[in-house]
């Protein structure tokens, strides 16, 4: 094997680690945690209770599992009420279409409320809310009993703290499962309405991974701040970035969350989204519930909640953030002007790299064009072999069975990001070096699949024709490391800017990436222009190694949330990758290996997505095991 497969290969395997290590829930603190702190084991005692049978609103479990949350409220010192709403026609044609009781719907949903009062009861006030219904054939463990327990536990835990300045209102909500109508109801005309100015909601999609901070009310600047300040206080850091926040603002999806927001309440949303065949399922019950999940959605209430009961003041509303977690474990952010100031430090490194390249080692500017054309063949190329992997595994979600489709998720990621590996391993191995026809009717193949299985695709058909053209241009290839690897930032710097300029929130995955890797290369270019030496390998295998690792954990979490839908993101994400990656190209006798891996690994990936049609529902790899 040569010295630059070892060094690739070596810094992937690595980077995966990372992501891994990255994506693992935290370990669930014990019963005997001190009590000032959460305890996932103490929170799972009322998700035990709560989550015995379905409690869809109106029948009797649902019944009972009130009773019993208004028992632990009162319990818990809080002044207790409840508030009753009725339900919209489409909840009660639902209702209707679920078998529920006749007179289900005229009962409406009913909001169970308690408050701490706070000392100063002139302060504006801080809620926490999840709703205690759940589908009509799941027990709902995690959606939402697992928000409710955490809750109660993080009401417990602010309690032993002291008192605080501020009132807390806990918000049970009703009827969220049949379209929001309980948030709807208190947040109409209810009287604390007016009070609260800042909200803490828990949801879920699933049953299990790490707990993520996925959207916020407009204007967060102050929020995203408060929440980077607790996230070292929180059981295994925080996971959140403003790209998720900006593309959760473009879906038709809503949460109890959406009602305060649209009357620019300021707060946070939490879920967690893993082991995604658990949503709405009956499977979805306490013993298959990742209680590390419970742990780390209930130490990020806990500690965002008591931020804002004891702080000066509560976020304003104002200018969004730009910022994302590192690894989980701190939040890095600034103003979105400022993606500028990075992109122009960005593209002065290329541009001494280029010149020290060119000096050095005889880059040209026609093979750094190449080297551009080279990552927008891999981008087009790759998003038509992920949508033909992806199709594999059943229709698109428009015209298939969500939740199957949900318990084929971790086996479609698996062989979309493989097949994403196998395009990579082409344009390493050399794409010029095999038969123009074989790979443009690979090419060609692989879309009409998809558009067999998935149905027509403006996006799928244009991917395939610029793919297909420039399959039969091998000329076009980058002919050296340097203009590969230059090319590839360079492309990579234009896709930033062009964001920056569109949406400049969620610009840094771009801006920050490209920033990273023209620094790597301008590392390397003064160290040793000809990259054959280990200390000019040195600098762009840590930035793979990094930068990999952190692309890798935040792919995971996007193809869960649409990954059905558009699997083509992971050939842009693999594309940051290959950025770090391409100046590992390896010697002309290293070729023939890279092919033959990426035949086999796109033969895997494709087998695990074909699999998914009967096997049972894969266990996420990326995530621990309570």
């Amino acid at each position: 094997m040569k010295m630059r497969l070892l060094w690739l290969f070596g810094s992937l395997a690595l980077a995966l680690v990372l992501a891994v290590i990255t994506l693992q829930s935290p370990r669930p603190a014990p019963a005997d945690t001190p009590a000032t702190a959460f305890s996932a084991a103490r929170a799972m005692a009322d998700v035990r209770e709560i989550a015995r049978r379905p409690h869809p609103v109106g029948s009797p479990e649902h019944a009972r599992v009130q009773a019993y949350l208004l028992r632990r409220m009162e319990a818990l010192g809080l002044q207790t009420s409840t508030q009753t709403g009725p339900l919209s026609p489409g909840a009660v044609r639902r209702l209707t279409r679920e078998g529920a009781a006749p007179d289900a719907a005229s009962r409406g949903a009913v909001n169970l409320i308690g408050v701490l009062p706070g000392r100063d009861p002139a302060l504006p006030a801080v809620a926490l809310m999840a709703h205690y219904d759940t589908a009509a054939d799941s027990p709902g463990a995690a959606d939402d009993s697992a928000g409710v327990a955490a809750v109660l536990e993080a009401v417990r835990a602010i309690q032993t703290r002291g008192p605080a300045d501020r009132t807390l209102v806990v918000l049970l909500t009703d009827a969220e499962e049949l379209g929001l109508d309980g948030a709807r109801a208190f947040w109409g005309d209810h009287p604390l309405r007016d009070r609260i100015g800042a909200v803490v909601n828990l949801e879920a999609r699933g049953g299990g991974g790490r707990a993520m901070m996925f959207e916020t009310g407009r204007g967060n600047a102050e929020t995203i701040d408060l929440f980077a300040r607790i996230a070292r206080r929180t059981t295994g850091g925080v996971s959140s970035n403003s790209l998720a926040v900006f593309v959760y603002e473009l879906m038709p999806n809503g949460t109890d969350f959406t009602i305060p927001k649209e009357r620019g309440v300021q707060g946070i949303n939490l879920a967690f989204i893993g082991r995604p065949a658990q949503y709405h399922s009956p499977t979805s019950t306490p013993e298959a519930l990742d209680v590390g999940s419970v742990q780390h959605i209930g130490s990020q209430t806990l500690e965002t909640a008591d931020a804002l009961l004891r702080g000066p003041t509560l976020p304003r509303a104002g200018e969004d953030r730009v910022y994302a977690d590192l690894f989980g474990r701190v939040v890095v952010g600034h103003p979105p002007v400022f993606g500028w100031v990075l992109l122009a430090t960005a593209f002065a490194a290329l541009a001494l790299t280029l010149w020290r390249a060119r000096a050095r080692a005889g880059l040209s500017a026609a093979d750094v064009g190449r080297g551009m054309i080279d990552g927008l063949w891999f981008l087009t190329t790759g998003v038509v072999v992920a949508a033909a992997v992806r199709s594999l595994a059943g229709r698109a979600v428009a015209d298939g069975d969500y939740y199957t489709l949900l318990a084929r998720l971790p086996w479609m990621e698996a062989g979309v990001a493989l097949a994403v590996l196998a395009v990579a391993l082409l344009l390493l191995a050399g794409r010029a070096r095999f038969d123009r026809g074989v790979v443009a009717s690979a090419v060609a193949s692989a879309a009409a699949l998809a558009l067999l299985l998935s149905g027509v695709s403006p996006i799928l058909i244009g991917a395939a024709v610029v793919a297909i053209g420039l399959s039969l241009a091998p000329g076009l290839a980058a002919r050296t490391p340097w203009g590969g690897w230059t090319g590839l930032i360079g492309l990579v710097l234009i896709v930033a800017a062009a964001a920056q300029a569109a949406a400049p929130v969620a610009a840094f995955l771009f801006v920050w990436m490209g920033l990273f890797a023209a620094l790597a290369a301008l590392i390397a270019a003064f160290a040793d222009p000809g990259l054959t030496r280990a200390r000019s390998l040195a600098a762009p295998a840590i930035a793979l190694v990094l930068a990999g690792g952190w692309i890798m954990s935040l792919s995971h979490t996007v193809f869960l949330g649409i990954g059905m839908d558009l699997p083509g993101v992971l050939a842009l994400l693999g594309l940051l990758v290959l950025m770090f990656a391409r100046p590992f190209n390896p010697e002309r006798g290293s070729a023939r290996p890279l092919l033959i891996a990426a035949l086999v690994v796109l033969a895997v990936g494709a087998g695990l997505s074909a699999g998914a049609r009967v096997a049972e529902p894969m266990s996420d790899p990326f995530e621990a095991r309570a």
